[in-house]
């Protein structure tokens, strides 16, 4: 509904892009926290406590109507939403041997895309019909209902009454080593993996937080569409990342049961997936609305792909108490990278510059962090953290 509100308070671009900063800041701050609240707490009770926040931070908004409300509730929003991340890293390793954790995380990052697909659909009709405040109030009160449905459903592994003797066997079919105190940061920032990770996110989670915040504002202008033309388009293009979701996390899940290594498996998945980025740098030339969605699409795509894999090397990497941090500073850094961005896209837009440089970053960024993340990174096996 960004468009929207831009119109319905005439806002600028600068003051739209100045409310995404805001939400992007928090965000990142958010992230490191979140993560070692994680490690500290534990997953079911950390996710309950962050779900519960988020939905009250996103509910917010419907009280409220200037600029200033905007930057502030989104800001809430941002501390509270990121904690979903390190939780479903810390899942799949509580629930997955090392050679599927890959395909658990394409199979769970697809369904934060279903969720993107019917959005774009059901968003639009709530503001058509209802009006922009009982939007974020529906939108937002959604999440308890996830949260209830957690608490009911979520346990680890030996204490949920749905795995028998035989499924327990496979999840803990590498060894489950003992609940230890969570990791300082000061010992993981000692380690180039730490830091190799941190910057693939820094740059490649710009790029996919810049799309969800400035796609539909190009197509917009480049296209002339409304608040209820898009439906179809978002729908297509979350269906394609899909797709990409779980087929990269399952390309290297098929070969590590094939006998590759597990770097090597990884590696070859992430580098075709940032290969597959490239194409985006045609979009602002694209001669229809469809043929820059199909390529954003796979640009989407790519990217779930690669994260399906990236996220997964950190359960190869560092132990269980680690986690939850390692991911959190990911974040932090995915966070200051989509800021960054946030801020470059509001003074070009601002300057009557086009979109044209934007894609060109979007569509080469990939493979250069790729390249630096294998410099820092050059094996995905146990790390020994000495405290």
């Amino acid at each position: 509904v960004g468009p929207e509100l831009v119109r319905i308070f005439h806002w600028t671009e600068r003051d739209y892009t100045d409310i995404v900063f805001w939400f992007q800041v928090a965000y990142g701050l958010g992230f490191v926290f979140a993560g070692r609240f994680l490690d500290i707490i534990g997953t079911r009770r950390g996710m309950a406590w962050l779900v519960g926040a988020w939905s009250i931070a996103a509910m917010l908004p419907a009280g409220l109507g200037s600029l200033l409300g905007f930057k502030l509730t989104r800001g809430l929003l941002g501390l509270a939403e990121p904690g979903h991340m390190p939780a479903a890293i810390k899942v799949m390793t509580e629930w997955f041997p090392r050679s599927e954790r890959s395909l658990a995380t394409g199979i769970y990052k697809a369904g934060s895309n279903l969720s993107a697909m019917f959005l774009p659909f059901i968003v639009p009709w709530l503001f058509l019909t209802y009006g922009w405040r009982p939007t974020f109030l529906i939108t937002g009160a959604s999440g308890l209902l996830l949260l209830w449905l957690w608490l009911w459903l979520y346990r680890p592994p030996r204490e949920s009454k749905w795995v028998n003797a035989a499924e327990l066997a496979v999840i803990e079919s590498e060894p489950v080593p003992p609940r230890a105190p969570a990791t300082p940061w000061r010992v993981l920032l000692r380690h180039r993996e730490t830091w190799g990770y941190a910057l693939m996110k820094l740059m490649t989670d710009a790029i996919w937080h810049w799309y969800g915040a400035m796609f539909p504002l190009f197509l917009m202008k480049q296209f002339g569409l409304k608040l209820k033309d898009f439906g179809l388009p978002l729908f297509v293009l979350y269906l394609i990342a899909d797709v990409g979701s779980i087929g990269g996390g399952g390309l290297a899940t098929w070969l590590i049961k094939r006998g590759w290594s597990v770097t090597r498996a990884r590696n070859l998945a992430m580098l075709l997936c940032c290969a597959a980025v490239l194409p985006a740098v045609y979009v602002p030339h694209a001669a229809s609305m469809w043929i820059a969605v199909i390529i954003v699409g796979i640009a989407h795509a790519a990217h779930q792909g690669l994260t399906s894999n990236l996220f997964t090397t950190v359960s190869d990497m560092y132990p269980r108490q680690a986690i939850g941090s390692v991911v959190g500073l990911g974040g932090t850094a995915g966070q200051v990278g989509s800021a960054l961005m946030t801020l470059v896209t509001g003074w070009m837009l601002a300057t009557g510059q086009s979109f044209t440089v934007l894609f060109t970053i979007a569509g080469t960024i990939y493979l250069v962090a790729f390249g630096l993340f294998r410099l820092m990174a050059p094996r995905y096996e146990p790390i020994a953290l000495r405290v």
